[in-house]
């Protein structure tokens, strides 16, 4: 089926599932095969729960007219989301980065909605199959988007980023992440880099960062200056009032203006480059100074991103999404800074950094050494192969689990950190 036939059925159905467990009624539900499923295996259990049309690609699964038969369902999915994006024809802003991603755009279509009715990447749904569903979900309603990318080899940008054909962009940061697959650190600067690659070949524009001497470099090595305006939007100028735990901050748009200040529900003095982004981004499309703060003060981080909560026994920081060294480095220079009776860290393995990552987690290791803090448990294999005294080790987050039901912690502020496959993220019940 031609992708402008496919398109007339989405417009039919403009919804669209690849979980049969959630077959929204009337949707269109894409058979994605996985390592160790088969998405075309449960399209008929789609139908039955409420789908309408079930694309595929084994014809023996294709039993009558609801079912779409196509060569390859990743490919269509990716091909549907791109002409979609097309015929919806509005402005998109893409954003991708090492760290901080998530929240940044956050942030900005926080903001944005303060004028426009906004959709958003949800979640961290940034890669080959989330981008397409979030452009999917784009509807005649929304006047902007905001599209996450992320990406842990190179060309994964630039593939993205030919679905969504932004019209301006960013990139948060770069920094030792995925090293496993991009190879060494200017493998992840070309990386990131592909998204200005693309902005610069159609002839858009980037807001930039220009206190940062890696994007300064990669953006005017694809004729980004911050100097022309038109085409890089440098980030206004912002300091930090107060961080203990919660970030205030002052920030102005020119350096003759007066500073407005912002209290935050953010944790972490890092967080302050994340509200320049999405202050800047404000202030180009039209909204109000006031009604930047205003989003920017409302904003509530969720999913163990930058967090802080108070329990009947401790406060935690809970950055226990993800991690990699230079966001690891951050949270603990951050975490120095916090001032409590009490202070303890339980940080668990960063993933995927191949040879490097013996070296990288004893930098962490030695890092905390030099650190004023109370006690220090580290989750994971990486971490257990070390010679990590004086501090505990621990295999894995049952281990920290079966510790605290034998010995509760009690009176403690505790930096919570690790990447998402340690599974810290199930502490804080247990805290």
């Amino acid at each position: 089926m031609e992708i402008s036939a496919l398109y007339q059925l989405f417009l039919e159905h403009p919804s669209v599932t690849t979980d049969s467990r959630n077959c929204p009624e009337g949707s269109i539900f894409f058979a994605l095969r996985g390592t160790t499923f088969n998405g075309n295996a449960y399209a008929e259990q789609a139908l039955r729960k409420g789908c309408a049309l079930a694309v595929v690609d084994e014809a023996r699964y294709a039993t009558d007219e609801r079912f779409v038969l196509v060569d390859d369902v990743l490919l269509t999915l990716q091909q549907l989301a791109a002409y979609h994006r097309r015929q919806w024809g509005r402005t998109i802003l893409q954003i991708t980065g090492t760290n901080g991603k998530t929240t940044t755009k956050e942030l900005i279509a926080s903001v944005l909605a303060r004028k426009f009715r906004v959709q958003y990447t949800r979640g961290n749904h940034n890669n080959h199959i989330g981008v397409p569903l979030t452009l999917l979900s784009i509807s005649g309603k929304h006047e902007m988007a905001v599209v996450e990318t992320g990406a842990n080899h190179p060309g994964e940008i630039a593939q993205l980023s030919s679905l969504v054909q932004a019209d301006c962009g960013l990139v948060t940061n770069v920094g030792r992440a995925h090293l496993e697959g991009f190879g060494s650190f200017e493998g992840v600067k070309r990386t990131k880099g592909e998204l200005y690659d693309d902005l610069q070949g159609r002839g858009c524009f980037i807001f930039l960062n220009a206190f940062d001497d890696d994007l300064l470099q990669m953006a005017a090595e694809r004729g980004f200056s911050p100097l022309e305006t038109d085409r890089c939007i440098p980030y206004v100028e912002a300091r930090v009032v107060e961080c203990d735990p919660f970030l205030t901050i002052q920030w102005r748009a020119e350096p003759d203006d007066d500073w407005r200040q912002v209290k935050t529900h953010l944790v972490g003095a890092y967080n302050v480059t994340n509200l320049r982004a999405a202050v800047t981004v404000g202030l180009h499309f039209g909204v109000f100074p006031s009604e930047i703060d205003a989003a920017l003060s409302m904003y509530q981080p969720t999913n163990s991103r930058s967090e802080f909560r108070t329990t009947m026994h401790n406060y935690l920081i809970v950055d226990a999404y993800n991690a990699n060294p230079t966001s690891m480095d951050v949270a603990l220079t951050n975490f120095s800074f916090i001032k409590a009776a009490r202070k303890m860290a339980i940080l668990g393995d960063m993933k995927e950094l191949g040879q490097e990552s013996g070296r990288e987690h004893m930098r962490i290791v030695e890092k905390l050494r030099g650190m004023a803090l109370d006690d220090v448990w580290l989750v994971g294999e990486e971490f257990a192969a070390l010679d990590c005294a004086p501090f505990r080790t621990f295999a894995n987050v049952e281990e920290v689990v079966a510790e605290l039901k034998a010995r509760p912690l009690d009176g403690f502020t505790i930096l919570v950190k690790g990447s998402n496959g340690t599974r810290l993220f199930q502490l804080p019940d247990w805290l």
